[in-house]
């Protein structure tokens, strides 16, 4: 692990959905939630849910509420623009590759053309406004080979990383600078969002829940957390940091990403996913190339459960969670009874972790309830995303099987329509039908990986006791 101390001036703020008891010594959110005990020295430093450093003893409380997830940070200083070099792997998209140039102002560009048909012509620094440099590759040797030709060839200490489908909105790189005024800092990434307007029912949906959108929330990016990786579609990085791990995996044609923010994230670098940089991305908002992306992206899971064992589960649901939702489902008053037992238990159970609370009974019944129905809409997703082959085969068989399938497939739809119904504004019939379209081109290729893996690992779920 890294400890590098943050600079005076760094500031956290306290995430808002986090709880404070015992007059704030006492801290409850992140992702995964934990309970987070400060001495009262440490609690009166935040005060009002901020603190800045000022010394190493606030630093220290900084750093522990920052990898608590508890706390987001809050710099002051930046490392110049001039410091970043922009790096563009390319392949047969020279319009987008003009459209991008077209956007970038006073940068060191360096693209890198994965052997494109034509090969790409520096374009006249008059033209860009950039300073640009062209390194061809005469094969075709992937995304990941390029974007590392290009780290090599930087000079600065960042290295930001665009395909030539994104372009990047103003002010999109001094948002993501400044987090690397905390030393741990290795890689940033923007929110990606839709480059063109909606078009069709598709690009409505696809503006809403597209999978590179990872939504409006900052969060550290962590392999067990609400952010588990960030695209490579546009991302900020700290040269020296990927130097070290010898840049992205060559090997992997899809979820290399993933691959290189849980290798960062392993040697003690801290990720952050910073949604107020916006990178406009162009969607596929075709059927059949937007359905072949999604079962694309699916197939890395298998590679990842290779690299990564036990990091990818489909489905990780506390065991006691599973226990109620099968006890609830048989819809029998036996089995009404036990999923009560079950709670019951488990509430038990959590009200010791509150212990020395005021009212620990209500603290405990409110994130039990929490856990739980977060608990039955990740079984719900699963059934109709990750498990979808499994569960039709269910349905076919048991009638009963059938009515709940459908029941949860539609409440899982609506539920997530209602949670992003101010995004895309696409009415719940045709969102639910994407949706679950979305999930089954996803499962495909989640099962196709599986296979041509001759592994199911990928495919194991994790039911941890707690």
């Amino acid at each position: 692990m890294r400890h590098d101390r943050l600079p005076d001036g760094f500031g956290v703020r306290i995430d808002p959905r986090v709880r404070a008891y015992s007059g704030g010594r006492v801290l409850i959110g992140g992702s995964p939630a934990r309970l987070l005990r400060l001495a009262p020295e440490a609690a009166e430093m935040i005060g009002d849910g901020y603190l800045e450093v000022t010394d190493p003893k606030s630093a220290v409380v900084a750093r522990r509420l920052l990898d608590s997830g508890v706390a987001n940070p809050r710099p002051r200083l930046l490392p110049s623009p001039d410091e970043v070099t922009v790096v563009v792997p390319l392949h047969n998209n020279p319009d987008g590759l003009a459209r991008l140039l077209a956007a970038l102002r006073g940068h060191t560009v360096i693209v890198v053309d994965d052997g494109s048909d034509v090969p790409v012509q520096i374009p006249s620094n008059k033209a860009t406004r950039s300073r640009v440099t062209v390194l061809r590759h005469d094969r075709k040797q992937g995304p990941a080979a390029a974007r590392n030709a290009g780290l090599r060839a930087a000079a600065t200490d960042f290295v930001a990383f665009l395909d030539s489908d994104v372009v990047p909105r103003s002010g999109w790189l001094e948002v993501m600078l400044g987090h690397f005024s905390d030393p741990e800092v290795a890689l940033v990434a923007p929110r990606i969002v839709a480059l063109d307007p909606e078009t069709n029912a598709l690009a409505r949906y696809e503006h809403t829940r597209s999978s590179l959108d990872l939504g409006r929330r900052e969060a550290a990016v962590q392999s067990q957390g609400s952010v588990t990786y960030v695209p490579s579609a546009a991302l900020l990085v700290r040269r020296r940091a990927l130097m070290a791990e010898e840049g992205f995996d060559e090997s992997m044609q899809v979820a290399e990403d993933v691959d290189l923010c849980w290798r960062l994230e392993r040697a003690g670098w801290r990720l952050r996913y910073e949604p107020a940089a916006h990178v406009a991305h162009d969607h596929r908002v075709a059927f059949g190339s937007w359905f072949g992306r999604k079962l694309f992206y699916g197939t890395g899971a298998a590679a990842l459960s290779e690299r990564h064992p036990g990091a990818v589960p489909p489905l990780s649901v506390p065991s006691w969670t599973v226990l109620a939702v099968v006890l609830f489902g048989t819809c029998t008053k036996w089995g009404l009874l036990g999923g009560l037992l079950t709670m019951g238990t488990a509430l038990t159970r959590l009200r010791r972790v509150f212990g020395g609370l005021d009212n620990p009974t209500r603290i405990a019944a409110i994130y039990l309830a929490r856990g739980f129905f977060a608990g039955l809409w990740r079984l719900s997703s699963a059934m109709c995303r990750h498990y979808w082959p499994v569960t039709l085969i269910a349905m076919l068989a048991s009638r009963r099987v059938r009515r709940i399938a459908l029941t949860m497939a539609a409440a899982d739809g609506l539920a997530d329509w209602f949670t992003h119904r101010d995004s895309g504004g696409l009415d719940p019939v045709r969102y639910v039908a994407y949706k679950r379209l979305d999930d089954i081109a996803y499962g495909t290729g989640l099962w196709l990986g599986a296979f041509r893996a001759r592994s199911l690992a990928s495919l194991k779920p994790t039911m941890p006791m707690r």
